[in-house]
């Protein structure tokens, strides 16, 4: 599984500790298409990498796995995103901290809540577990 082997690229990443691994879930393609459904988790790292070092390295890695960026919201093999650092703010064209729609994705909060319950979202002050109560209904669902 594709999404394991990238979880084994963490692991090997020089400066990066993985400290906990989601469950996996799917969900349905967003946004919604005829793509398959997409399998989702989340990491929990430890890194001395600053936040655009370890972008350009989940880039590689999602590079290694197939990925090949074309068109916004096309069908990827691999897609990596970093949804927090440490709780920093950050707003540039390469990456913005956090995730600026993690908070709208079961996808992303199910996986999250799983490494690390009780998180807080910088910008929004909100509990992990609070952002998924939020949501309209949940699609995501555990493998």
């Amino acid at each position: 599984m594709i999404c394991r082997d990238a979880v084994a690229a963490l692991r090997a990443l020089g400066g990066c500790e993985v400290l906990a691994v989601s469950r996996w879930y799917t969900s349905p393609a967003w946004p919604p298409s005829d793509q398959p459904d997409y399998v989702n988790g989340a990491v929990l790292l430890a890194t001395t990498l600053p936040p655009m070092a370890l972008l350009r390295a989940l880039q590689a890695i999602e590079a290694a796995g197939g990925r090949q960026r074309s068109v916004p919201n096309a069908a990827r093999t691999l897609d990596l995103d970093i949804i927090d650092y440490d709780g920093q703010m950050c707003d540039t064209p390469a990456l913005v901290l956090p995730h600026p729609r993690a908070h709208e994705r079961d996808f992303v909060l199910l996986p999250l809540a799983d490494v690390a319950p009780g998180w807080r979202h910088p910008r929004l002050g909100c509990s992990v577990e609070a952002l998924s109560a939020r949501l309209p209904g949940v699609a995501a669902r555990p493998l």
